[in-house]
């Protein structure tokens, strides 16, 4: 009987050395994501590449800070954890196998309750609170591709934050883990949510430059 060639560990693939190597139109998961040794930062969607910005705006990070102060603040001396990108959220469904993973995204804020969903190479299931600051260009990825995958990843909490039109929406996961939308909320409201008690975001500070 004719043997089986044995799946190339990562170890034995060659990287990828250049965003030129890359096919858009191909399927990819963690296990080819792991062999990108080129500066542009990439995310997976279901198989499916996206470019990201390699240079978010001021504006962009100044609200970023302003919403990652608040949250690390109540979260301190907790097991919870809140990261920043770069950080990669990997959202495996059936298996943890870098193989068996085609979604891996960098969200701009994501918050982890549980220290079981963490290893060395960041989060492995979905994350508690994702947070993605809208920034042009993107507007279409972050509102109907990872909309979808956060939803079926059972993310608790999705919070879209527009920097242009300084407003802020949020997704609730309900008990059918279907997300709800709420109401669109700008700079002067206050955002409070239950899986985090305490926590309290004044919106005229995070949109204040």
């Amino acid at each position: 009987m004719k043997s089986v060639k044995p799946y190339p560990t990562e170890e034995e693939l060659p990287l990828i050395e250049t965003l030129n190597e890359i096919d858009f139109s191909a399927s990819y998961s963690y296990a080819d994501y792991m062999r990108f040794a080129f500066n542009e930062r990439l995310e997976i969607i279901k198989g499916h590449l996206f470019k990201m910005s390699l240079a978010p705006s001021r504006i962009h990070q100044e609200i970023l800070t302003n919403i990652f102060g608040p949250i690390y603040n109540i979260l301190k001396g907790k097991q919870c954890r809140v990261y920043t990108a770069p950080f990669d959220v990997r959202l495996a469904k059936k298996t943890y196998s870098d193989r068996e993973v085609f979604t891996v995204v960098q969200p701009d804020i994501v918050v982890i309750f549980d220290p079981e969903k963490l290893d060395k190479r960041g989060c492995i299931v979905a994350p508690d609170i994702v947070v993605e600051i809208l920034s042009p260009g993107n507007n279409k990825k972050e509102l109907i591709n990872k909309y979808e995958v956060y939803e079926e990843a059972g993310v608790k909490e999705y919070w879209i934050v527009s920097s242009t039109e300084k407003t802020f929406f949020r997704y609730i996961l309900d008990e059918k883990g279907k997300f709800q939308p709420t109401k669109l909320l700008t700079a002067g409201a206050e955002v409070t949510t239950p899986i985090m008690p305490g926590f309290s975001l004044d919106l005229e500070d995070v949109f204040k430059d």
